[in-house]
């Protein structure tokens, strides 16, 4: 029941290689047991699982006795910005501006990508995501931010609120967000040290030179990342970069097709003209969603409107202040029919009626200070030839004409009355007698 230990040197039954063996266990569903299977085939005269587990152990111990967590290759990227900041200088002005550094680290090789940006917004938060992908050559499972109003609308301990243009960020290259808890720097220990190897290795040897444009500062970041991610480790064989190509690039996702359009999301209220407010300029929705808040979708070039999901509007982008751009399709029955018709249109729906209808149209239209004005009486007058007949409107407008109105209800007291039926009388000039009482020549008013 208890045999004797075989009476071997350690040498000879063979040390493990405990980096190499902790190496191997940041790869995807590779257990410690399952490595010491792989020791034990190497080794037939090895150690037994329970003196393996427990040296594992101990040596990691030794390494970092404060905390401990695994990180799957592939699986996790933390970013940040740092606390400091790096000048750049203004050629034109020698106004000094603080440009902020991004930074994000791979969990399993601590391979580190850092740039710098003007401000910690949306856009350069998203765009700074976007470039890591592109350097990094694929995207990894989990995204670990802080909670930077940017990333996190609402910090929460369970349910965090994703801003949505970072959550739509993330859709599209198809990796979680998972930010780390408020007030919990452990959760987020690789990038709180990834921040102070960059503030250390990179900020301290840039301290003292000069930039005039964020470029210029990029390219010098650039040129620092590389010497960085190069640098030999300390207690473990190899480099970041090493370690980057053997672990995390083999286990990271492919990068999308297309690009990320960079979008924005806000909230917005329909008015009662149902048409939302965006940056001075007025864009239609369906009328049904008056007095409503959908989400407005902002591009450069688009505005997209959802309620609940579904999108009700589409519009391309306008910059021009006080202007409304509005679908037909949104407006109600009435409101199109109205909004349809235009001097020209209604002209020449009277010429089909006759010449005394298009005459008497052009007149109502010509009277009015603003066409619009007289829209409303032409459309009456136009309808009555449903009512009476094409020919009799013709005939009623003629006689309107002689008359000297182009009033609707006259025209109307006109068909209702017959009169269009009766001949219209023709004008006869008076002749005035060549001797009377009450003529005078021309010489009497002088």
């Amino acid at each position: 029941m208890f045999p004797p230990v075989p009476n071997l040197t350690p040498q000879e039954r063979g040390l493990p290689d405990w980096p190499g063996i902790n190496l191997e266990m940041k790869r995807k569903g590779v257990t410690l047991f399952l490595v010491w299977q792989e020791y034990r085939e190497a080794h037939p005269q090895g150690y037994q699982y329970s003196w393996f587990f427990l040296q594992y152990r101990e040596w990691l111990g030794k390494r970092d006795w404060v905390m401990r967590q695994s990180h799957q290759a592939g699986e996790k990227l933390f970013v940040d910005y740092a606390g400091h900041t790096a000048p750049g200088v203004d050629p034109h002005t020698g106004e000094i501006r603080e440009a902020q550094i991004f930074a994000a680290v791979l969990g399993a090789s601590n391979y580190t990508y850092a740039e710098a940006t003007w401000s910690q917004s949306l856009s350069d938060w998203v765009g700074s995501h976007q470039r890591t992908f592109q350097y990094l050559g694929g995207v990894p499972e989990i995204l670990v931010p802080d909670n930077l109003r940017s990333g996190v609308s609402k910090a929460h301990r369970y349910e965090p609120d994703i801003n949505p243009t970072y959550q739509e960020l993330a859709a599209h290259y198809g990796v979680a967000v998972v930010p780390a808890r408020v007030r919990r720097p452990k959760d987020k220990a690789k990038a709180e040290i990834g921040v102070q190897i960059v503030e250390r290795w990179i900020l301290a040897v840039l301290r003292n030179r000069t930039f005039f444009s964020l470029s210029e500062l990029n390219k010098a970041v650039a040129r620092l990342l590389v010497r960085l991610n190069e640098r030999p480790f300390k207690k473990l064989p190899g480099c970041r970069k090493d370690l980057f190509e053997t672990l995390d690039a083999p286990a990271l996702s492919a990068l999308p097709a297309t690009p990320y359009v960079y979008a924005e999301w806000k909230k917005v209220r329909v008015h009662i003209d149902y048409h939302v407010e965006v940056e001075g300029h007025y864009y239609s929705v369906p009328y049904q969603l008056i007095k409503q808040q959908p989400d407005a979708r902002l591009t450069a070039n688009t505005l997209k409107c959802f309620r609940k999901g579904q999108r009700g509007a589409s519009h391309p982008r306008s910059w021009l202040k006080g202007r409304h751009t509005t679908q037909p399709e949104h407006m109600p029955e009435p409101h199109r029919q109205y909004s349809d018709w235009s001097p020209e249109r209604l002209i020449h729906w009277a010429e089909k009626f006759g010449s005394s209808t298009a005459h008497t149209i052009t007149t109502i239209l010509s009277s009015r200070h603003h066409p619009q004005q007289g829209y409303r009486t032409c459309l009456g007058i136009l309808q009555l030839g449903k009512a009476y007949g094409d020919d009799r409107l013709e005939a009623a407008c003629q006689r309107a004409l002689l008359l000297g109105t182009q009033r609707y209800k006259s025209i109307e007291s006109i068909l209702k009355h017959g009169l269009d039926k009766q001949p219209v009388p023709e004008q006869q000039e008076l002749s005035l007698p060549e001797d009377h009482d009450n003529i005078r020549d021309p010489d009497y008013y002088h």
